[in-house]
């Protein structure tokens, strides 16, 4: 059993990861938003832009959080380790949507890659449950906003051709 001081550190780990794919995502995300995104065309329901740092940061908190519990179970099961590369995987597609869709402001490449993103968030849900229902529960949040995303990120490619 490992003792409470490597505990904390997981959990601060595992968070400050996921908070550190937001920070990298947002170097290619906050100067096109006064410029570029500001001037596209956009679909119904679009919410303000300030709406957006808040929800991510709640958002990659929970995802931590879900990723310290799942890490918690014990590295050796193989469960654990197959749910956490999962995880890995679409932490790092989660970051190359801002550098598509913000960076290289590309919102067709940006929406075929959403589309994995999507089905890898559903993965890693899939894998965690297998580890830790509480875990899974944590990332439905994240998987509703990026659905919601996809929504917002095909309008904006169908409104600005």
């Amino acid at each position: 059993m490992a003792s409470i001081y490597v505990r904390v550190i997981q959990f601060f780990v595992a968070i400050a990861a996921c908070l550190l794919a937001g920070l990298i995502g947002s170097i290619f995300t906050t100067p096109a938003i006064p410029t570029w995104y500001a001037a596209l065309a956009k679909p119904a329901l679009t919410p303000p832009a300030w709406v957006f740092a808040p929800v991510w940061t709640v958002l990659f908190i929970l995802m931590g959080i879900a990723l310290y519990i799942v890490w918690s179970k014990g590295w050796g099961q193989k469960k654990v380790q197959v749910a956490m590369v999962i995880f890995a995987v679409q932490l790092a597609l989660n970051v190359l949507w801002s550098y598509l869709f913000f960076g290289l402001q590309a919102p067709f490449f940006a929406l075929l890659e959403i589309g994995l993103l999507w089905v890898a968030i559903l993965m890693t849900i899939c894998a965690f449950y297998r580890v830790s229902i509480p875990a899974a529960a944590l990332l439905v949040p994240y998987l509703l906003w990026v659905t919601f995303a996809a929504y917002l990120n095909y309008g904006i490619y169908a409104l600005n051709p």
